[in-house]
């Protein structure tokens, strides 16, 4: 018997203004628990609007979105809080917050209104910001780190709500190899303590090294689906983004270059 999917979509339709164009068209997805599904496609291929959708942010015009089989409307806002975080790929950074106290953000799921952060808490934000390499900056202004720096405390945040669920956009855009390659152990070690990530991606490259599983977008539609291996290949790739493509093989992991 199959296991049911930690997190669904089925047949979501989505436009943003009534008669506009269509942003997602009858589009089904299923997440398995403990694995790192890569969404891929060229821009405006509704990526991030997917994320949205799935996360709470937006409703679809048509479909359904589930966790643990349930339907995400019958859910408490505290209990889909807890279930499911986000990496986005912009946020906004309050002035005079400390880096510590931006990440303890992560923790209001579990907080009562007005209610203090916890010694717990605060040991939770720290592992976070020592996982992600920012203990030493903890006391820094979040609005004085650099871009790289921002977006491994927005990491950081993600990791504090220990959610079950990780949706990750474009996660590693604005860092530099060494600390891509950080972010890259921290989600492999998630996943193996059991949390499931969906992260966006334009970077073939990044979704091969890093995904299980794959699903590839174009103008709103999922064009192919499946273990990265299987989806990732030349033809695909050349499909959906009008390039020619090479796939290959270095040390046992795929590789995609440009013709």
């Amino acid at each position: 018997m199959t296991a049911t999917p930690i997190l669904s979509a089925h047949h979501i339709h989505f436009r943003y203004t009534a008669g506009g164009p269509p942003i997602l068209h009858d589009v089904s997805v299923a997440f398995r628990a403990g694995t790192i599904t890569a969404l891929l496609g060229p821009n405006g291929s509704g990526k991030t609007t997917l994320l949205s959708i799935l996360l709470g942010i937006r409703d679809p015009d048509e479909g359904v979105v589930r966790l643990d089989g349930r339907r995400r409307e019958s859910l408490r806002r505290g209990e889909l809080s807890r279930a499911i975080g986000l990496v986005p790929q912009e946020e906004l950074f309050p002035m005079g917050l400390s880096v510590l106290d931006f990440v303890l953000l992560g923790r209001a799921p579990y907080l009562k209104l007005l209610q203090h952060p916890r010694a717990e808490d605060y040991a939770i934000a720290a592992d976070a910001l020592d996982r992600v390499g920012l203990m030493a900056l903890r006391e820094r202004s979040v609005s004085s780190l650099s871009g790289g720096e921002r977006q491994l405390a927005t990491v950081a945040r993600a990791l504090a709500q220990c959610p079950r669920v990780l949706l990750m956009d474009e996660p590693t855009s604005h860092l530099d190899l060494g600390n891509r390659h950080r972010v890259r152990d921290v989600v492999r070690q998630e996943v193996q303590e059991g949390m499931t990530v969906i992260m966006t991606t334009h970077d073939p490259n990044e979704a091969a090294g890093l995904a299980h599983h794959a699903v590839l977008m174009c103008r709103g539609q999922v064009v192919a689906e499946g273990p990265a291996a299987a989806v990732l290949t030349a033809d695909h790739l050349t499909a959906i983004y009008g390039v020619d493509v090479q796939v290959g093989s270095l040390d046992g992991r795929l590789v995609v270059l440009e013709s």
